[in-house]
């Protein structure tokens, strides 16, 4: 028997696939109306957590003018901007939207920058080894588990021996607020559900499934968690009010 379709809620959005026009028209709408996402030109803290630490281990060894780092999911350049900024990193940066990609133009130019608009189904044209370093923060949670395998097997390719994914997304784990959302709004694929107010698939790891993902390809050095995020209520009653994520410093074996 085929799976049951589940009706949707009052004021529930209505699965929105990935990688269509339709999803592009969602991301282009956000980047114009901001309607979903609190953005900022400010680079993401525990990217900047991740270079702190990078730099103490290794000074500016994977930092430099002449290290390349790729950004999946790019949004306005905020991240590649920082990096090149501090670092003098030169790079490139993917996004399914047209509309970020004019902004992160536009807020990059004159730096050593370059951004295209890609779906992440059509993998990286980058060539072999030609990356020290490739971000992936709060992108590839969009993507089913055959397209998560293939972007990682992109990543793989692109990335130079020794060289770092910094790697973010959502965690499940001790997420009171993801329980109910995986309960009550569940995608097709596990661990997977559909956002409600957006309507778009987002898949949540486990930190042992992220290790078992990750492992065959890279060295974990640190994985950082958010805090649970759970605001208690009345008494008897535990609501998570934020969804909890985490990154990982992962170096490519070989």
């Amino acid at each position: 028997m085929g799976r049951k379709v589940r009706k949707l809620r009052a004021g529930e959005k209505k699965l929105i696939p990935q990688g269509t026009g339709k999803h592009q028209q969602f991301w282009n709408t956000e980047y114009k109306t901001a309607e979903h996402l609190a953005l900022s030109m400010n680079p993401s803290e525990d990217l900047e957590k991740f270079t702190l630490w990078l730099e103490r281990e290794y000074g500016r060894e994977f930092l430099n003018p002449i290290a390349k780092v790729i950004d999946i999911g790019t949004g306005n350049g905020r991240n590649l901007i920082y990096l090149s900024e501090n670092f003098g990193m030169r790079g490139v940066g993917y996004d399914i939207s047209e509309v970020a990609i004019g902004a992160a133009k536009q807020h990059a130019e004159g730096m050593p920058l370059e951004f295209a608009v890609r779906k992440m189904q059509e993998g990286l044209p980058d060539k072999d080894g030609s990356a020290t370093l490739v971000l992936d923060m709060m992108t590839s949670h969009f993507l089913r588990e055959a397209e998560r395998t293939q972007l990682l097997e992109e990543i793989v390719r692109v990335l130079k021996p020794g060289g770092w994914l910094f790697f973010k997304s959502f965690l499940a784990d001790e997420d009171l607020h993801t329980a109910r959302l995986l309960k009550e709004h569940p995608s097709d694929e596990p661990g997977a559900y559909v956002h409600p107010k957006i309507g778009v698939h987002e898949f949540v790891w486990t930190e042992e499934a992220a290790r078992a993902f990750f492992e065959p390809y890279f060295e974990i050095h640190k994985v950082q968690k958010s805090h649970k995020h759970i605001n208690r209520g009345k008494i008897g009653e535990e609501r998570a009010w934020k969804r909890r994520t985490f990154s990982m410093y992962l170096q490519k074996l070989g």
